[in-house]
């Protein structure tokens, strides 16, 4: 560059200006991608929604047929396990009538105070100790292989012989048997009940050896117990566990040494050289109408005394086999949540409790004591040890449990009629083992007379002997009183 020249000196040329035109500083527009693609910002979190709805679709119909497949595997089990009839139903019987159970919720029967006719046996005194038992004072469950418990049947035993031959009633039975027929509604496993009717007389007896001698556990409990018989817990495992722990509570729980109440007559069905278990019998007369009279064998199994005299006691032990299957560990809750407790049993056993309050109920016990008695291990079938005990007075208790007398009386009286019906003969009544009904068959004069073994439990249970005779006394039952302070 020259001297004088200046980077902004130029020289006009009008020849450049047909060429010339003006530049734009301004940067150019931006595209506007959302016109043509105006949802593409949007579309991935719809698809995300779209996927999640489906999978939640998905999961939900997966829960359904599992549930559904469970509902129907549970319910197999439970057919195969323990819905199976309590007796062979054989090709020669008749089948007469069947009752379904809806037809006894309508039923109902008013019938008045009983009439006591005799009473056998005698009584040792409840131990009050064991109401302060808890969980941390646990007692381990004794046994008591010596003493003996009489399962005798209607028609064998001696006193209801000569209270039929003396013309006292028309229909005898015993209380076990009353109790199944009155709380047949809440029966799920399969029972059965024979039915003699001689001359004018009926009598409702049970089979030896049959289900009734047991205890039934969580029959009404929706999960289903193992299959397998040998297994420790499959049903009927668990109903002779429950029947041995049942015997060997009742003894437990009584002041060694501490006396006994002898009632009239002698315990009629031990001999002189065997010890009877702790236990009344109370025998007792309904009237159903003008010309039918019921006499009735009752149990009651301890005497404690109160500030208004003796007090009569009947003696139950619920059994836990393993928390895991009940959802309750009663080690964890009987201190803090015995309701809790209470309300589980009454889900799991309904039929059992129900059949023990109309027990009590028939033979005016003061206050039924239920024991609480656990495995001490829940794979040892042998060893137990009692966490509880607690009393409730048996009116109150079924009003607890919707355990209606009149409706109990109903379903008795209904059956009666039916049976008194029936020509001389031989008579078995069946609960069905699928449906809430019973059944009426006419079987041979023979049938079951072959079943007879007089072989009790398992070695280990106990072992009732055959009947015999035991030793006399003249102490009498009270009446029923406020016993309040003692439950």
């Amino acid at each position: 560059m020259r001297a004088g020249e200046s980077v902004f000196d130029f020289v006009y040329d009008e020849a450049d200006e047909d060429t010339f035109k003006p530049v734009d500083g301004k940067p150019p527009p931006r595209r506007n991608y959302n016109k043509w693609r105006p949802n593409q910002r949007l579309l991935p979190q719809r698809k995300d929604e779209e996927l999640e709805a489906k999978k939640r679709e998905a999961e939900k119909e997966k829960q359904r047929r599992d549930k559904q497949y469970n509902q129907n595997r549970t319910s197999q089990r439970r057919e195969a396990a323990a819905f199976r009839s309590s007796v062979d139903i054989q090709p020669e019987w008749t089948m007469l009538d069947q009752i379904p159970f809806t037809t006894f919720s309508k039923l109902n029967f008013n019938v008045g105070e009983p009439e006591d006719l005799a009473m056998c046996g005698a009584l040792e005194y409840y131990d009050k100790a064991y109401d302060r038992v808890t969980p941390k004072t646990d007692r381990r469950l004794e046994r008591f292989k010596n003493m003996n418990f009489f399962k005798v049947t209607t028609s064998d035993d001696p006193v209801i012989r000569r209270l039929a031959s003396e013309d006292k009633a028309t229909v005898f039975a015993t209380d076990n048997i009353l109790s199944t027929l009155m709380c047949a509604p809440r029966s799920v496993y399969s029972w059965d009940i024979v039915v003699q009717r001689v001359g004018n007389k009926l009598f409702f007896d049970k089979r030896d050896n049959s289900q009734l001698d047991l205890l039934s556990v969580n029959e009404t409990c929706q999960e289903p117990l193992p299959e397998a018989k040998e297994d420790i817990n499959s049903a009927h495992s668990l109903s002779v566990e429950a029947a041995y722990i049942n015997q060997n509570f009742s003894q437990q729980v009584l002041v060694r040494d501490g006396g006994k109440v002898q009632f009239q007559e002698q315990n009629p069905f031990a001999g002189d050289s065997e010890v009877a278990a702790s236990v009344a019998y109370r025998y007792r007369r309904w009237k159903l109408d003008d010309e039918t009279f019921l006499v009735a064998r009752c149990e009651l199994h301890s005497v404690m005394e109160s500030k208004n005299g003796s007090v009569f006691l009947t003696l139950n032990a619920l059994n836990e086999f393993d928390p895991k299957l009940s959802g309750v560990d009663w080690r964890q809750k009987l201190e803090t949540q015995r309701g809790a407790v209470l309300a589980t049993e009454l889900k799991n056993n309904a039929n059992k409790l129900a059949k023990w309050t109309a027990q009590a109920l028939l033979a005016s016990a003061d206050v039924m004591k239920l024991g609480y008695v656990s495995r001490i291990h829940p794979r040892d079938h042998y060893n137990h040890t009692v966490l509880s005990v607690q009393g409730h007075k048996p009116k109150d208790f079924a009003a607890q449990i919707n355990l209606s007398t009149n409706n109990m009386w109903g379903i008795v009286k209904s059956i009666v009629d039916v049976c008194l019906k029936l020509a001389e003969g031989k008579y078995v009544l069946v609960k069905d083992p699928q449906k809430p009904q019973v059944r009426l068959y006419l079987v041979p004069s023979d049938a079951f007379e072959n079943d007879y073994v007089e072989e009790p439990l398992p070695e280990e249970e106990q072992v009732p002997p055959p009947p015999a005779e035991e030793e006399s006394g003249d102490a009498k039952p009270s009446e029923e009183k406020d016993v309040d302070a003692d439950v």
